[in-house]
């Protein structure tokens, strides 16, 4: 056979089983381009005006590690909280029908609809010493206003929860129900089960959720900044310290704690992700 058949036969375009990938692939990339890289560039680039020295005394002051463990210690907090939450919610909307099932799930997305303001401005009512929970709470002598954590924990919990709830939903309709059966025909009871069997099919997909959760609580503005007191030092978030430095026209000081801010949320990220893809294969 001649060989230059076999070269050019080893080496030629196998067709794509979807039709036009090339030109979809391209479009998204430079949309994708356009609306996320491009401007993450511009920004690095725009912080790289600083010198390395002057570009670390920034982010290691100390008002500004004080904003990020904020930032992060409620972000966190509200990502498990809703992890927990939003996988109660996902099972009964997979696996019941019930009265109002249409309502709750229409209300669910509503944080995506509704500004982020507004739900702020909500909470901080509803916490208030004249709104109802924060009645509530001073029933058993507990006043929630001056609580910047418990308020901005729970408008993150509010922006949050719709993306575990969505995320874990579609996993758990299609959970094998054969396996559970077989499962159930050995012996084991519902916590088996759901330990062995329903557990190790939605850890990937609870982590999605878990993540897409904290990075929305971790950039929440909006909502966060009328229900935290925005002390320094105290209950002040990273988002409003670099609107607070472009405000003073500290437009390098503000590009850097954006980029420092991005940089963590990325690690972050990417563990997450890293522990994903660690446990699909495991």
């Amino acid at each position: 056979m001649n060989l230059s058949y076999i070269a050019n036969k080893s080496f030629a375009k196998k067709p794509s089983i979807l039709q036009g990938f090339g030109l979809s692939f391209g479009l998204g990339m430079t949309y994708f381009s356009l609306l996320v890289i491009i401007p993450l560039i511009a920004l690095f680039a725009f912080s790289f005006k600083l010198e390395w020295a002057k570009f670390v005394e920034i982010i290691s002051d100390s008002q500004v590690l004080s904003a990020l463990k904020f930032s992060l210690s409620t972000a966190l907090f509200a990502a498990t909280i809703n992890l927990i939450l939003g996988f109660i919610v996902a099972w009964s909307l997979a696996r019941y029908d019930f009265f109002g099932k249409r309502l709750l799930e229409a209300l669910i997305d509503l944080p995506f609809a509704l500004p982020t303001a507004v739900a702020g401005i909500a909470i901080a009512f509803l916490l208030s010493s004249n709104g109802i929970v924060g009645k509530a709470f001073l029933l058993i002598g507990v006043d929630l206003e001056g609580r910047s954590f418990v308020a901005v924990v729970v408008a993150l919990i509010f922006v949050g929860i719709p993306f575990v709830i969505r995320t874990l939903e579609p996993v758990i309709k299609d959970l094998d129900k054969e396996s559970l059966e077989a499962a159930g025909s050995l012996g084991a009871n519902f916590y088996q089960s759901f330990y062995f069997v329903i557990l190790p099919s939605l850890i990937p997909s609870a982590l999605i959720g878990f993540a897409l959760a904290f990075a929305r609580g971790l950039g929440e503005y909006g909502s966060v900044i009328f229900v935290s007191n925005n002390i320094p030092f105290e209950s002040e978030i990273l988002p409003l310290l670099i609107v607070k430095k472009l405000d003073s026209f500290d437009y390098l000081g503000g590009s850097a704690v954006g980029v420092f801010m991005i940089t963590v949320a990325f690690v972050i990220l990417l563990l997450i992700n890293l522990l994903g893809q660690w446990q699909k294969r495991a």
